[in-house]
């Protein structure tokens, strides 16, 4: 009588065509099925041998998986350091980190793995939706968005799916789970009067250029701030996009942008390339837009959504971010007859189908538009209703709001009496402070000699400027 093997060692059989096979389970399926893996040889001794090699090959394996039995904080936090970290971005990281270790470990770290149910994960995600907030509370309440809820959900989800795959759980508890429906906000655009408006206060405001090169370009605001000078060709007017400046734990962090497809090419238009090179000679930073604050430092990502605010306000416009800003140069591109494969290109869209679905209301119109000209081309019909006649917005008539303080660079003006004004500008070159005054009798003709003095000075102190640059 053959000697049965013992529990553990594998198994072995003879086939039908002579040769011996040894079988080992290396783990199972998510219906609890083994898996396994065989050997084959000629005699019984030797596929004995190569069984047992091939469980020695597996010892290592096996030890440095988890046990079955950890913790599914512990099996999260290995999961996310071994593959989810190393495979995703800086930002992406704080965020990942934010919901694993401030909300998910918290409540349901210490469940055993093998013990995490279906309806933990349920009550859970009510419980962040009801008042899982830990900062801000009276800002935004007590109760985390939608969307944040959803993304607890998906690490959830993704980790299990892991241990599945490794044979700790047999299933997914998060995959019948309800998560909130998220819904994508509002987008709202400027329209043709609220343009002029917003660049005529930006001039006065000190942000003309940045805003405006935004809204002929619509880049993401991480990656207008990131932009050099050196990645603007003057002479064709191509600016690449190279990178991307993030905010990350209290530092700013310049990276590689998004995805691919974000590092890309545009084509300025001439206007804009004038301006810039106006802008250019003002600048002295290899940034385009450097921080007024930090030396060798692009803006911070923060300082643009405070300005954007307040110059919306005394422009008379809706409140808007800065990402409305890129919505307002893609629906009036579409508007204007952009293809969607070349806007898609433009703003750095991993492909066009995702420009479909943000813009869905204007290629709507479009088509309207489109089929109403069919009916009067070929069928040589009226449509129901007329299409509304696309007009240039009229010259507006609003004048910039002066701010408390005047824009750097731009010296100062004095009411000296009823009848004078005094204009007064002192740049400081090479550490010495240099000084000169003007005068008038109204604050409009002293505005415009300073003006005209600050041009003379600065072409009068750009030789010494370059002499302390080269020494």
């Amino acid at each position: 009588m053959a000697k049965q093997r013992k529990r553990g060692d594998g198994s072995l059989h003879l086939r039908k065509d002579g040769r011996w096979e040894g079988r080992y389970v290396v783990g199972h399926d998510e219906k609890g099925r083994p898996k396994t893996k065989n050997v084959l040889a000629k005699t019984k001794g030797e596929c004995a041998a190569k069984l047992k090699a091939l469980k020695e090959s597996l010892k290592g394996a096996v030890a440095k998986r988890p046990k079955g039995d950890m913790t599914f904080g512990a099996w999260l936090d290995r999961w996310y350091q071994t593959d989810c970290k190393p495979a995703i971005k800086p930002k992406t990281r704080v965020d990942y980190e934010n919901r694993i270790y401030q909300h998910i470990i918290p409540e349901l770290g210490y469940i055993p793995l093998s013990q995490l149910t279906q309806s933990d994960l349920q009550q859970f995600y009510h419980r962040l939706k009801q008042g899982g907030r830990l900062l801000r509370v009276e800002q935004y309440g007590p109760g985390l968005s939608d969307r944040m809820v959803k993304s607890c959900h998906v690490t959830c989800r993704m980790a299990l799916d892991k241990a599945v795959a490794d044979g700790l759980i047999l299933k997914n508890p998060a995959a019948n789970c309800k998560a909130p429906a998220t819904h994508p906000r509002e987008m709202a655009v400027l329209t043709g009067e609220e343009i002029q408006r917003l660049l005529i206060q930006a001039k006065e405001d000190g942000c003309y250029e940045l805003l405006l090169l935004e809204l002929s370009t619509g880049l993401r605001r991480g990656e207008i701030l990131a932009l050099q000078w050196d990645d603007l060709d003057f002479r064709t007017g191509a600016l690449r996009i190279e990178r991307q400046v993030q905010r990350i734990k209290g530092e700013l962090v310049v990276s590689q942008p998004k995805t691919k497809t974000s590092s890309r090419s545009v084509i300025l238009p001439g206007p804009i390339l004038k301006v810039l090179e106006r802008y250019r000679k003002s600048c002295s930073s290899r940034w385009m837009f450097p921080s007024p604050k930090k030396t060798d430092s692009p803006l911070d990502p923060a300082a643009v959504r405070k300005k954007l605010t307040s110059v919306l306000k005394r422009a008379g416009c809706k409140h808007l971010r800065f990402h409305d800003l890129r919505h307002t140069f893609a629906t009036n591109a579409l508007e204007h007859g952009m293809d969607i494969k070349t806007l898609s290109a433009i703003i750095g869209h991993v492909s066009s189908a995702t420009t479909l679905n943000v813009y869905a209301h204007v290629t709507d119109e479009m088509r309207r538009k489109a089929a109403d000209r069919i009916d009067r081309g070929i069928a040589g019909v009226e449509p129901p209703t007329k299409p509304e006649r696309q007009q240039r917005p009229k010259a507006t008539d609003f004048q910039a709001v002066k701010g408390k303080y005047r824009k750097p660079g731009t010296g100062c003006i004095t009411k000296i009496n009823d009848h004078l004004w005094e204009g007064r500008y002192s740049p400081r070159v090479n550490g010495k402070r240099i000084a000169r005054n003007v005068y008038a009798s109204t604050e409009e003709k002293c505005e415009r000699r300073l003006a005209k003095l600050i041009a003379e000075m600065k072409r009068e102190l750009e030789p010494l400027r370059a002499k302390k640059k080269a020494g």
